[in-house]
């Protein structure tokens, strides 16, 4: 059976939709940890209702993100993940960290990819006056927001969004298209091939939401 950690670094929402996905459809999955930067994210009591191991690195402790990133990926690797889910981590990874975890780190990211990569997602998209906006799964590298597509989502921009009714909307498909993902890399479905994911066998990894 296979373990999952997952980082967070405020409420967890889609850390909640990827384990409810999972009692839902009874995955063989290990939750074996979350872990925070800093003790006041939410999503550590969600973990700690449903009788997930949270824990706390504070990043505040640490004078460097090398001294930081060596303690989380010592505690990482204590639990046994398999694979680590990103789901609202705040914290720029270095290098080690990346290389250490390639091939088994994912994230979510608030744009279709490589439209808006970075933060600030929604307001660059209202500036900029894109007609569909979304959200991507992807394997993370050492380029920022740059490594292979897993899967996306679009939701329309209506006329009169504001970043938060645009975010609110793209976090929906967020919960509807992460724990698909994470139940592909589960089942052994995602192969890498240069900078992009093939899925076996093939179905859809674009998906469209209102």
């Amino acid at each position: 059976m296979l373990s999952i950690v997952t980082l967070i670094s405020g409420r967890g929402s889609n850390f909640e939709a990827i384990v409810k996905t999972a009692q839902k459809e009874a995955w063989p999955v290990i939750f074996s940890g979350v872990i925070a930067n800093h003790s006041a994210a939410k999503g550590l009591d969600f973990a700690r209702s449903e009788g997930i191991p949270a824990f706390t690195v504070e990043h505040r402790a640490h004078a460097t993100r090398e001294s930081f990133d060596e303690v989380l990926i010592h505690k990482i690797d204590q639990l046994g993940a398999d694979l680590v889910v990103l789901a609202g981590f705040m914290r720029i990874l270095t290098p080690q960290f990346i290389r250490h975890f390639e091939g088994r780190l994912i994230n979510i990211h608030p744009a279709l990819l490589p439209q808006f990569p970075g933060l600030h997602t929604h307001e660059r998209a209202l500036e900029a006056g894109v007609k569909t906006h979304g959200a991507t799964v992807h394997f993370v590298t050492e380029g920022v927001d740059e490594g292979p597509i897993i899967c996306q989502a679009s939701v329309p921009v209506l006329a009169d969004d504001s970043a938060d009714t645009l975010a609110a909307r793209v976090l929906s498909a967020e919960h509807q298209i992460y724990p698909r993902a994470v139940k592909w890399f589960l089942d052994g479905r995602l192969r890498i091939e240069g900078n992009q994911v093939k899925l076996s066998p093939p179905e859809p990894q674009f998906f469209k939401y209102e």
